[in-house]
């Protein structure tokens, strides 16, 4: 496998490593007008106009990341990918220090300032993760300003013109309550709902071409009834489950219902066999 070689350039006096770009086997599948939204939100219709920052809320699994992934490439941009974690810090988002081979402090940019470099999109994962601290650092590049300040370097870095972000936020995983000075940044909000059960199962089969018709069926059958159950049980847990199952009726010889039983279980646990059928 060919490894990437790392672009560095000049900013100011500086040498500053990029980050490379994201390249996911990433498809998203039904609800188009979900990625119309995006790019509508990320539009500019005038000189004097700026793009939105979008949020895309819902449960895990629901396919934000995807769905943010699919819209940068319909403009053909390259995508940046930015896990939040509740130990982000605002350099992190920025401009760190590293030690080179050679003992040298040399400074490598975030995937977000690489995208905002190179006018590619940035994914941040999971905002609702991240500290008011870290938002805060962010808060000149989401709105009219379209830049970041590094205290460490002293630099600060407008975005290119063609620079997009996008966040994503689960419904139910907030770490910190986003302050409302950046909630009114991140707009519009995109409500990323379970797919029916149509879009449910052609999900499951672009992610498992190779599966068994009638384990998928079952998958999104169970998967439906979870939820109008109101569970948080996903399509990523469904292809987990499916993937599972024909692993044991390949690889132990069980049988096809046994299978699928033991892999809601060992996927989910003992709570949700009360959807099995």
């Amino acid at each position: 496998m060919k490894s990437q070689t790392s672009e560095t350039i000049s900013i100011g006096s500086l040498e500053v490593i990029l980050a490379q770009p994201a390249r996911l086997p990433l498809k998203w599948v039904g609800q188009k007008e979900l990625i119309k939204q995006v790019l509508a939100a990320w539009m500019v219709v005038d000189e004097k106009d700026a793009p939105f920052n979008p949020r895309l809320v819902g449960k895990p699994g629901v396919g934000k990341t995807t769905l943010g992934y699919a819209a940068a490439k319909q403009l053909d941009r390259e995508v940046y990918l930015f896990q939040a974690t509740m130990d982000t810090r605002p350099e992190d988002l920025i401009i760190t220090p590293v030690i080179g081979a050679d003992g040298r402090v040399r400074y490598a940019a975030s995937s977000l300032v690489t995208a905002m470099i190179r006018g590619g999109v940035c994914i941040l994962d999971e905002g609702n993760r991240m500290s008011e601290k870290s938002w805060a650092s962010l808060a000149p590049l989401l709105d009219d300003r379209r830049y970041v300040e590094s205290i460490i370097t002293g630099l600060t870095l407008p975005a290119h013109p063609d620079f997009r972000f996008v966040v994503t936020i689960n419904e139910d995983a907030s770490t910190y309550e986003i302050p409302e000075y950046i909630h009114s940044r991140l707009q519009p909000q995109i409500f990323i709902d379970f797919p029916d059960r149509e879009d449910e199962l052609l999900i499951l089969k672009e992610n498992l071409p190779f599966g068994d018709e009638e384990i998928l069926e079952y998958m999104v059958d169970f998967l439906q009834r979870a939820h109008m159950a109101d569970e948080v049980y996903s399509v990523r847990d469904g292809i987990n489950m499916a993937r599972y199952a024909l692993k044991m009726i390949h690889g132990m010889g069980m049988e096809k219902k046994a299978a699928i039983h033991q892999a809601i279980l060992s996927i989910l646990g003992d709570e949700a066999l009360r959807h099995a059928e």
